[in-house]
């Protein structure tokens, strides 16, 4: 770790002013296609003719592109025609469209919802609620129900949520082996992505999708191949509604959503459901011990307020909610990735 002498705490402070411009430069670049354009083409192409062909200004395309190399998004050659820009690996795989492990969806809601809320930090850290009622102008009590104020909003979100389990899904799942759980639920399964991943690695399983109607129904018609029998889906609100008897219950990125209260509540019904025997499998970006660290998980815990009832946890509060709801010989696996596992058994 650096001293205190090593840092330049005023450059330092500098990077973090200019972390937002970061962040909105690589959405403005997807959001216009710079990424796909380039992709389609298969070759070098001048600001010029990016601007052309996605009818922007000159001047304002050459900007972008030139920040989008000096951020490693894109590479630039000089010739003698002029500066000629290409997809770097990087965008190729997780900015373009068309890619298997594409975060395009996920970025654009960063970018026209999330943004929007985070505008509003300083006011959920007075209130300590989130700001959906500043940000779009509708109630803040129901917060999936302002998330999913319109269907093009929950497919943006379900759109997104699919595309980082398609680069996080494999390694919560092989945390521990589940092999022996054959009769799985997917609490808040939304768009598939995990659950899909879940009967590829282990083949002999059948997962459920259980799921708020208007969600069960987008992933059928969407998301989810019909051919694949292995995956099934129930409609249902988990915490009004009863939870079906199954082996093993992922809640994937869902305790975050909410209070410890509302988190005991919903742990309980999956114990009494549960199959003894059975475990709940919970995925979740974890905080250190003394909350120190890490940064990203701090920031999604910023993230909660202004958005969810909820925060991020250490494993020993997770563990913790798992024990008063009955459960026990409680695992937890750090996957050194964004996500991490903790398992409970019954």
């Amino acid at each position: 770790m650096d001293s205190m002498e090593d840092l330049d705490y005023p450059q330092l402070i500098l990077q973090y002013n200019s972390g937002f411009l970061v962040s909105k430069v690589m959405f403005t670049a997807c959001e216009l296609g710079v990424f796909d354009l380039l992709l389609e083409t298969g070759e070098a192409l001048s600001s010029d003719t990016i601007a052309t062909r996605l009818g922007t200004s000159t001047t304002g395309m050459e900007r972008l592109l030139d920040a989008c190399v000096g951020l490693k998004l894109l590479t630039v050659e000089l010739t003698q025609e002029g500066a000629l820009y290409r997809n770097t690996e990087i965008s190729n795989i997780y900015l373009t469209k068309s890619s298997p492990k594409s975060q395009y969806h996920i970025i654009m809601y960063y970018s026209n919802s999330v943004y929007l809320c985070w505008h509003y930090l300083a006011d959920a850290v007075r209130e300590g609620r989130n700001q959906y009622e500043r940000a779009f102008g509708i109630s803040s009590n129901d917060p999936f129900g302002a998330m999913y104020r319109s269907e093009e909003e929950m497919l943006k979100f379900m759109a997104g949520q699919n595309s980082v389990w398609s680069i996080c899904g494999r390694d919560v799942l092989v945390a521990f082996d589940l092999s022996h759980f054959t009769q799985i639920y997917d609490l808040g399964g939304g768009g598939g992505a995990l659950a899909q991943e879940c009967v590829s690695l282990y083949p002999n399983s059948r997962v459920t999708i259980y799921d708020l109607p208007k969600v069960v129904q987008v992933a059928k018609n969407q998301f989810i191949p019909h051919e694949e029998c292995r995956i099934t889906f129930h409609s249902g609100d988990f915490f009004n509604d009863s939870i079906p008897e199954a082996e093993l219950y992922i809640l994937s990125k869902i305790l975050h959503d909410w209070d410890d209260d509302k988190c005991r509540q919903l742990l309980t019904k999956v114990y009494n459901a549960c199959k003894p025997g059975g475990g709940v499998l919970l995925v979740e970006s974890l905080l250190n011990e003394d909350k120190s660290g890490p940064v990203e998980t701090q920031l999604y815990s910023m993230n909660m307020l202004v958005q969810t009832e909820g925060k991020e946890r250490t494993s020993a509060e997770y563990s913790k909610l798992l024990e008063a709801a009955g459960f026990g010989e409680i695992k937890v696996k750090r996957t050194g990735k964004l996500y991490d596992a903790v398992l409970g058994r019954k």
